[in-house]
């Protein structure tokens, strides 16, 4: 994918440093981006993903719903797709002077750790989580950790965007802005919801190895076998509760970027689509990305992790109940701010884990997106 011409270019990227919401997203294995837009300031915000029952936008959702980070929905006042589409329709949106107009403004840093203090913090609430795994409070918990790197002045979100789908053709790629949530940018593997009409589909994806020079990875350890197999499973309840005449394949092996992951694939069919809203909150958050048993899991990792996940890890993308509906987990993703990303990874803890291969799994997961800085 090329970068469109120098306006649009412009305009976008300071779109990131305004007061309206919008998103550009590519979805796996294509060359071309949907663009959405809210015409007004100040995108709509939700309390409960049930919500999201016959909406249509583009939505983030937080890893957990608050007042201060609630579900925000995108209207699609503006919808386009490809450079030449997107290009007409900023052309003419009566407030592109005054986005022009945004500056950057200027922050300071909010990581004063040093790596030895940041693996330290890990390694502190990796002892947290294994106590209660260990006396078998939990079959899995999902820990993860935030990395910060800078930004040089001349940085571009679109520009990133556009090298982040040229360096990951399997995943979907997104750039996201509103007011409420910041600008947000990731390259995910892992679908939570996506489908037309009757057919849908969703997906475990869990266990994570590393590959290099283009090699496959090792036999998969028992440890990242039982960690997808939990996953899996829990889908599979879900997915037979609210669908029909499902169909499964997997587990296989599935690459994204330098690594690879245990994948399994659930096909089924819906006879109602106004209430996907309703499928998603069972769906979010999945034993991936937080563990089991699920509502315990969810109350024990913000108390315990250490610091907050925000939009990391909850979920993204276009909803549409009489249309096409693709919605991904917000993973291998970054909060962009004015000088620095934040960046986010994790990975699942059983009692057979050990911290410092953990440690080495988020760090390769951070790759993802450092090497597209």
């Amino acid at each position: 994918m090329n970068l469109p011409n120098k306006d649009i270019h412009n305009l976008i990227d300071c779109l990131t440093r305004s007061n309206f919401s919008f998103a550009i997203y590519r979805l796996p294995w294509t060359d071309e981006c949907y663009f959405v837009m809210q015409a007004t300031p100040e995108a709509g915000t939700l309390k409960d993903i049930a919500e999201l029952n016959g909406k249509k936008g583009f939505v983030i959702a937080p890893f957990h719903t608050t007042e201060e980070h609630p579900l925000v929905l995108i209207q699609p006042d503006i919808t386009a797709y490809d450079w030449t589409e997107i290009g007409q329709a900023l052309s003419s949106f009566r407030y592109k002077d005054a986005i022009l107009s945004c500056k950057k403004i200027p922050g300071e840093s909010v990581c004063p750790f040093t790596e030895e203090e940041r693996y330290s913090r890990y390694n502190d609430a990796f002892d947290r989580f294994m106590e209660p795994l260990q006396k078998k409070a939990f079959k899995k918990l999902v820990l993860s950790r935030p990395a910060f790197h800078p930004l040089k002045e001349d940085f571009s979100p679109l520009e990133t965007f556009i090298k982040a789908c040229n360096e990951y053709p399997r995943m979907m790629i997104y750039l996201c802005h509103t007011p409420t949530t910041g600008t947000w940018m990731g390259s995910t593997p892992e679908i939570i919801l996506s489908g037309h009409a009757q057919n849908w589909n969703t997906v475990a994806l869990a266990g994570t190895m590393a590959i290099t020079e283009n090699q496959e990875a090792a036999e998969w350890s028992n440890k990242n076998k039982e960690e997808q197999a939990l996953v899996a499973e829990y889908i599979r309840k879900i997915v037979k509760k609210h669908g029909r005449k499902m169909t499964e394949k997997g587990p296989y092996t599935a690459r994204a970027g330098q690594l690879v992951h245990l994948k399994t694939d659930f096909h089924f069919q819906l006879k109602e689509t106004g209430f996907l809203g309703d499928l998603l909150k069972e769906l979010h958050p999945t034993p991936a990305v937080c563990g089991l048993p699920k509502a315990e899991a969810y109350a024990f990792i913000p108390e315990n992790e250490g610091y907050e996940r925000r939009y990391y890890s909850g979920f993204i993308g276009w909803l549409d109940p009489e249309g096409a509906t693709d919605i991904y987990v917000n993973l291998r993703c970054m909060e962009i701010r004015s000088h620095e990303v934040k960046l986010y990874a994790g990975g699942g803890i059983l009692p057979s884990s050990e911290v410092r291969l953990e440690w080495e799994e988020t760090e390769e997961k951070l790759k993802t997106m450092k090497n597209i800085l």
